[in-house]
């Protein structure tokens, strides 16, 4: 639970533990991640190739587009009706693949944070409601009822501005689509982490090295360690599998390279943080990677 240190804070909260939302949720959570998959279709969505998440620029495109056209009904309502017309039509163009892109990284909570997909829905359903206002808005502008236009584009921009806070508080309270590593890239001194005979050719160990979970690896008579939670989700890396030096989330199938954390495959975004790693008297160290 959030404390209440703001208005809006009960609200959220109450959100947060609505669990009449979990059965809706976590069908339509599932029936998405099923139909988007894990291929390149995902990776594009979720914004592998761009290096952070997708949606969030989108959603600038949607939020700018709407709320200019209702500036414009403020500042200038007859001679900026026609462009007017045509933000809420470019908001509406947009708001699709928006929309697509949202709900590739909500249904990623699916496995990991109940609170948030519950609030996540609540914010997909506040998007529709005001994509609606604006569509019927540009309907009666074309129609000629330039007042009703104008009046259904305010109540969108509400109900908009609602689903925001929503989406904020997921993004920046919550952590959706934010770098689970971004903070912790490990210790900066050599730290001891296990008994390097513990560590068999091929395999994988979990270990720990000042509060920083870390994957270790032996190949080839080398040791190499990286960052044990995934930078997608947080999920646990060593719980996955493990194939020559290529490690794969078990939750949502992002795939890294162990030698350096070389990010292989998404929906993650962005590298494992990657730590040096040495044996001493039978023993692994490990300490971040510094960069002249």
């Amino acid at each position: 639970m959030v404390p209440a240190s703001t208005p809006a804070r009960p609200l959220i909260n109450a959100l947060e533990q609505a669990s009449v939302l979990d059965v809706p949720a976590q069908t339509i959570a599932s029936k998405v991640r099923q139909l988007l998959g894990g291929g390149k279709l995902k990776q594009a969505i979720s914004g592998t190739w761009l290096g952070h998440p997708a949606h969030p620029p989108l959603t600038d495109l949607v939020i700018g587009s709407f709320l200019s056209a209702s500036v414009l009904d403020l500042l200038a309502p007859r001679a900026g009706e026609r462009a007017a017309r045509r933000l809420i039509t470019m908001g509406i163009a947009a708001s699709t693949l928006t929309a697509v892109t949202g709900f590739s990284d909500w249904a990623d909570t699916e496995l990991s944070d109940e609170s948030v997909r519950r609030v996540g829905l609540v914010h997909s359903e506040a998007n529709l409601l005001a994509l609606m206002l604006y569509f019927s808005s540009l309907i009666a502008r074309r129609r000629g009822a330039r007042m009703r236009g104008a009046l259904l584009a305010f109540a969108g921009a509400g109900v908009l501005g609602a689903s925001g806070y929503l989406g904020g508080h997921m993004a920046y309270v919550r952590g959706v689509g934010v770098n689970q590593t971004a903070f912790d890239a490990g210790p900066q001194d050599w730290t001891a982490v296990g008994a390097g005979v513990d560590l068999i050719d091929g395999q994988m160990l979990s270990a720990e090295a000042n509060g920083t979970p870390v994957l270790l690896v032996r190949e080839g008579g080398n040791v190499y360690a990286i960052h044990d939670r995934c930078s997608h989700r947080g999920c646990v890396l060593s719980e996955g599998k493990l194939e020559s030096h290529v490690i794969t989330c078990s939750c949502h199938g992002s795939q890294f390279d162990v030698r350096d954390g070389t990010l292989l495959h998404g929906p993650a975004t962005v590298s494992q943080p990657s730590l040096d790693a040495r044996e001493v008297n039978g023993r692994i160290e490990v300490r971040r990677v510094t960069r002249g």
